[in-house]
């Protein structure tokens, strides 16, 4: 079978509806509803945090470096333990391990409030704690997108998935916005502190949600060699490895957002943490147009998951050469798009095309791939950023998912012209 076989074949039939129905489906299901909502919250805070991090990484430092070496140490146990993290989660049950990671998660954000509130807090600490987020996302990440194949039958799977990119961009709007608010007035502590908070409200809708309407997949016995077959079973699925190789070029260089848009903020345009809360809102609102452009749809083929990441990298490349500041935000709304169309796409249907008992494992490895390629993207990104200029550190982040997309479409189209060949040489040798 031809990978664009396999793909097509993949692809489960579901029933025609109207694009407006089809954008909202997921929603019909009552616990997606409940945990949608808990996924606000966190998302908030997550974005509330992210924002204060940086900005207090480059004040304490002065070097987008730091901020990408911060980004590299976060994202490094997940190279590390990525794919074990999707194993723990194939073989317990995914709600529990939610909960014990956003009490985990929880206590990070107040450690880091109470020694930036205190006056405590070093660059140090920074790293360490960084380091000890990178191990929560690490299971935290293959499990929560798994998950979500159980809180929703499989033809709501990709809405679902879409829809979520949704609610995390749409609280990107708030989060920045209550960030730089919270810097600008009583300090980055209480920004952390404010995340702290938040957490409470997915501990509660995890919690309500309705087990008996849940759809867990079978747990997945301990045995040997777990990891090596579930690499098996994506080797032996071209559609699945290409789309999972292209989202590790995108995680790796594509999306160091941190390191570049804090340095156009301050070095470029010569301003501070309110111009980098409000790229990451501009950033937002393409993101959630594109999040319900994903999720309008029934089906997906590699082929627009690949336009979508050669697209990602032009408006990325483009934003690099912006001459001003208006011309940067239209780039950034491109950006957006096509950044959240690819993504939602990419894991939908990565999601769709595996078995359940391999979701975990393949969506860990998806995660190791996706993040897990920061520790070497962001610090590189970071240098160039610092030593060269920061339109060509941007610059690298889109030429790079750029060429790669290209590539990998350059490699799909010959197959079929080299079968070709090998089946004309093979009847002239007979």
């Amino acid at each position: 079978m031809t990978p664009a076989a396999a793909e097509a074949s993949a692809e489960p039939t579901t029933a025609r509806t109207t694009p407006g129905r089809a954008t909202f489906a997921a929603l019909r299901v009552r616990n997606f509803r409940v945990y949608a909502t808990g996924q606000a919250f966190a998302n908030t805070g997550v974005w509330v945090q992210n924002i204060a991090l940086d900005w207090l990484t480059l004040e304490l430092t002065g070097s987008p470096a730091a901020v990408g070496l911060t980004m590299a140490l976060t994202f490094l146990p997940i190279l590390l333990f990525g794919m074990h993290g999707g194993m723990i989660a194939d073989r317990y049950p995914k709600r529990n391990i939610l909960l014990v990671t956003q009490a985990c998660s929880a206590t990070v954000a107040t450690t880091l409030a109470v020694l930036t509130i205190s006056g405590h807090i070093t660059v140090g600490a920074i790293y360490g704690l960084a380091l000890v987020t990178g191990f929560i996302i690490a299971l935290d990440n293959p499990t929560r997108q798994s998950f979500v194949g159980e809180v929703v039958p499989p033809q709501h799977l990709r809405n679902a998935v879409a829809l979520n990119a949704a609610v995390f961009q749409t609280t990107r709007l708030v989060g920045p916005a209550l960030s730089s608010v919270l810097i600008g007035t009583v300090g980055s502590g209480w920004a952390f502190a404010v995340n702290a908070l938040l957490y409470v409200g997915p501990t509660i809708t995890l919690a309500s949600l309705r087990t008996a309407e849940l759809q867990p997949a079978p747990a997945v016995p301990r045995a040997k060699g777990q990891l090596r077959s579930a690499l098996r079973y994506v080797a032996e699925r071209p559609h699945v490895g290409w789309t999972i190789a292209l989202v590790g070029v995108f995680g790796t260089f594509g999306l160091n957002f941190p390191v570049v848009l804090t340095a156009m903020a301050s070095e470029t345009f010569h301003s501070g943490a309110g111009l980098y809360g409000t790229f990451n809102i501009v950033l937002a609102v393409g993101s959630i147009a594109g999040a319900l452009i994903a999720g309008g749809r029934s089906h997906s083929r590699l082929r627009l998951i690949l336009l979508l990441g050669a697209a990602f990298g032009l408006a990325q490349t483009l934003a690099a050469l912006a001459p001003n500041l208006g011309t940067f935000t239209v780039t950034l709304v491109l950006m957006g798009v096509t950044n959240l169309a690819f993504q939602a796409i990419a894991n939908s249907s990565v999601q769709l095309w595996v078995d359940h008992e391999y979701r975990g494992r393949v969506m860990g490895l998806y995660a190791l791939v996706f993040m897990g390629g920061t520790p070497l993207g962001g610090p590189l990104v970071g240098w160039i950023t610092e030593h060269v200029g920061v339109r060509a550190g941007m610059a690298v982040c889109g030429i790079v998912p750029l060429v790669a997309a290209v590539a990998v479409a350059a490699v799909l189209a010959a197959q079929p012209v080299l079968a070709r060949r090998r089946a004309g040489h093979a009847a002239l040798v007979g």
